[in-house]
Parts: C-alpha cells; sequence; structure tokens
C-alpha cells in the first residue's frame, strides 16, 4: 500500500459538523498499518476502510506520476453524521466533500451503503470514483484552480456562479478517469465491470438525477455539479485520455 496520511475519524462526507469526532492520525509515507481510531472499527466497515486506504494510496502514485514534485499528499477523514473542518461544520446530508483550507477529504462510510442501495451504484470501483473525485480537488487547490475558481464566483451573478462550480466539479471527474487511467496501465488493478460501475456511481450522483430523486423536476441553472451525462462524459475524457490538457473544463464545451 502506498503512503499518505489517513485521517480516520468514523464519520463521513456528505458534510456535516462534529459534535463527537472520533479521530486520529495515521502518519503516512509508505505504512502498511491500519487506521487508527479512538474506538473500534465495526467488523463490518472494515473492507471498506481497506479499499479507501488502497485508493487513497493509488491516487497518491498516479499524481505523483504525472504532477512530480508538485504533488503534496492530502489527508482523508472518514466521519459518521457530522463532522467540523476548515470550511466550517458539515453533515452527512451534503455528501462526501474535500476542504481546500485544511486539504482534507471527508467521506461518510454509510454514504456508500446509500451509493449502493439508493442509488444503484455497488461495488469497490464505484466507491473508489468517489474517493479519485475528491482527490481531483486536491490537484485543483495544488494547482491553483480551486482558488481561481473561489475567487471568481464572487464577481458573478447567482447562475454564472453555479456554471463555473459545474466545470470545476466535471474537471475533478476527469481527475478521476486521470487516476482510472494510469491505475490501470501501472498496476493493472481495474478488470472488466469496474469502468461500468465508475460510471454507474457518476450517473448516480449528477444534479438532474439527485433532483429528480428528490424533487420530481430538474432545475438546469440550479446545477452546480454536472448532469449525469456530462459527469460521464467527463470521467470517460480522463480514462481514455489520462492527461491534464483532456480535462480542462473551463476552457472547452461541457
Amino acid at each position: 500500500m502506498g503512503g499518505g496520511s489517513v485521517v480516520v475519524a468514523l464519520v463521513l462526507a456528505l458534510l456535516g459538523a462534529p459534535s463527537e469526532l472520533v479521530q486520529s492520525v495515521l502518519q503516512g509515507g509508505g505504512t502498511t498499518a491500519g487506521p487508527a481510531t479512538e474506538r473500534p472499527i465495526d467488523p463490518a466497515e472494515q473492507p471498506t476502510v481497506e479499499m479507501l486506504q488502497v485508493t487513497l494510496a493509488d491516487t497518491e502514485d498516479v499524481w505523483k506520476r504525472v504532477l512530480g514534485s508538485e504533488y503534496e499528499e492530502p489527508k482523508l477523514v472518514l466521519f459518521k453524521d457530522q463532522v467540523e473542518s476548515a470550511c466550517g461544520l458539515a453533515s452527512s446530508a451534503v455528501g462526501p466533500f474535500y476542504c481546500p483550507g485544511d486539504r482534507k477529504a471527508y467521506l461518510d462510510i454509510a454514504f456508500f451503503r446509500d451509493l449502493e442501495q439508493k442509488f444503484g451504484a455497488p461495488g469497490n470501483f464505484a466507491q473508489a470514483y468517489v474517493v479519485a473525485h475528491e482527490i481531483g480537488h486536491h490537484v485543483q487547490t495544488l494547482t491553483g484552480v480551486s482558488q481561481k475558481v473561489h475567487a471568481a464566483r464572487g464577481r458573478l451573478s447567482q447562475g454564472e456562479a453555479n456554471q463555473l462550480s459545474v466545470r470545476q466539479e466535471l474537471q475533478a471527474d476527469c481527475f478521476a478517469g486521470i487516476w482510472a487511467h494510469h491505475t490501470s496501465k501501472m498496476k493493472d488493478r481495474i478488470v472488466d465491470g469496474d469502468i461500468e460501475a465508475g460510471l454507474r456511481a457518476a450517473s448516480a450522483i449528477g444534479d438532474d438525477t439527485l433532483q429528480k430523486r428528490s424533487r420530481g423536476q430538474v432545475v438546469p441553472e440550479s446545477f452546480t455539479h454536472g448532469s449525469s451525462a456530462q459527469r460521464m462524459t467527463w470521467f470517460k475524457r480522463g480514462l481514455q485520455v489520462g492527461t491534464m490538457e483532456a480535462c480542462d473544463a473551463f476552457k472547452q464545451q461541457i
């Protein structure tokens, strides 16, 4: 398993605030030790925790290859119900998220159950896609994209700001595709059916799909992450080409 510090506080990533944060730090740097927590990990959760560790290590190997010395390892925080981050208080109802302020990706294991049971996207690769997407936001922070988007949003109307957010999210989907592209070549770990699982996950969390489920109607101008079709398209673009240039969602038609 590759390097990387993993903060495991068994609490997830749909954004929330912590009353009790179960958090401890696993110092990375190539260690294969399991995650440490202030309470025992439920045996049913252990396979998912291990899969997340492997995926995080794979993303580090890929992005060190793509970005070289520019890449700095992020941390992964697993939480339950709610969590406090440098971006504020977040509950699991928001979904997995990355906070540029502390350079950590926040995930709730319960989200993966929902991904399988409610959204029809089961399997380890679907879960790995979610992690790779959040690490894509970390790459955006390292390359200055996140800072530029944040600065620009303050000068735009709500609709224009939403559109800019969509482009940022689609680029993160494309970066997840870059992870899959290089992981397949470097480690031959991706098998038949994995890509389909990743595409199902991308489709399941498209704005139009989520709005249909929650509201019964779709309001495109309110999209902040992109439609299911857009998310699948940009994931496939990164997967097929495997380059940063292919993922410039700010200059290309989306």
